[in-house]
């Protein structure tokens, strides 16, 4: 009569080495998340605060007393509105055409087959040590015809050699070359490959890419600054910190109201901040698992 037996996986217990090390590197961890995350909390709670408890420096981890002063301060400045439409116009106009250009360029790159490839991928390197500087971008786009444009506020910044090459990384390590021929050998054409196959399998490099073009468009305000003068056009960042150096150099002629102003100035500004930034940052707990894959891919091989 057979009999069987069933193995039970037993743990060995950890050192105590190994627990001290462990211990010592999650409080290590635990030390740096307070760092980074007490500002962006201490910035929440002091844009729902009483202004006199903020500006007398007494304001720790809760909130004292409930304000939203800040909140219809700024919610109620059109420029807040017409910053908002820009803004997110460009961003979604700019991760488009930036995902366009980086996927394409770096699955092309990652093709051995593609003619100057190294070539290719060395000028590219070249122009992230040595650039034409600030005033030779800003005659090609006004030759161009682009200043005070919203093309301008697209194009620039669509292009990164580093997105690329992340792309090019990616799809030379997940895209296995099998796929390929075997693609190929049933007459499928580059394009159809790249649409069909290697796109569907790289939503993870997608969700990168368009992670990082679109909190560089949402925060840029220095091409707004060189090439708008139309403030139509102007995207959020711009408007936040004229907003900021207004809050803290207004000039009223009443005294009473000069001292409320000073008063709601540190809440102006947490609530702006707040603002400004909580759009963006609510998309990372949506793409945080294909970030964090996207990032990882091709830095181990075996």
């Amino acid at each position: 009569m057979a009999t069987h037996t069933t193995k039970v996986k037993q743990h060995k217990p950890k050192s105590v080495q190994t627990r001290i090390v462990d211990g010592t590197l999650i409080f290590l961890l635990l030390i740096i998340f307070l760092i980074c995350a007490y500002p962006v909390w201490f910035v929440l709670v002091a844009s729902v605060s009483n202004p006199t408890v903020v500006n007398s420096g007494k304001l720790l981890l809760l909130p004292e007393g409930f304000h939203l002063q800040g909140y219809i301060s700024t919610l109620t400045d059109s420029r807040i509105i017409t910053g908002y439409r820009n803004t997110i116009i460009y961003t979604v106009a700019g991760t488009l055409v930036g995902l366009f250009c980086c996927l394409t360029a770096g699955y092309s790159l990652s093709r051995r087959d593609l003619l100057g490839r190294g070539f290719i991928m060395a000028y590219m390197v070249f122009t992230t040590f040595f650039s034409g500087g600030m005033i030779a971008t800003y005659i090609i786009v006004k030759n161009l015809g682009l200043l005070n444009t919203r093309t301008v506020m697209v194009l620039l910044g669509s292009v990164s050699v580093f997105n690329i090459i992340m792309a090019r990384t990616f799809f030379q390590s997940t895209i296995p070359t099998e796929l390929q021929d075997a693609a190929f050998i049933d007459g499928c054409s580059n394009t159809r490959f790249f649409v069909s196959f290697a796109l569907p399998l790289s939503k993870a490099i997608i969700a990168v890419l368009a992670l990082y073009l679109a909190v560089g468009y949402w925060n840029s305000y220095f091409n707004g600054l060189l090439y708008l003068t139309d403030r139509n056009l102007y995207p959020l960042q711009l408007f936040v910190r004229e907003m900021l150096l207004l809050s803290s150099t207004s000039d009223v002629a009443d005294g009473d109201m000069q001292g409320q102003m000073n008063q709601l100035t540190s809440v102006i500004k947490s609530a702006v901040i707040v603002i400004s930034t909580a759009p963006i940052m609510c998309l990372y707990p949506f793409m945080q698992k294909y970030f964090v894959k996207g990032v990882m891919v091709g830095s181990l091989k075996g």
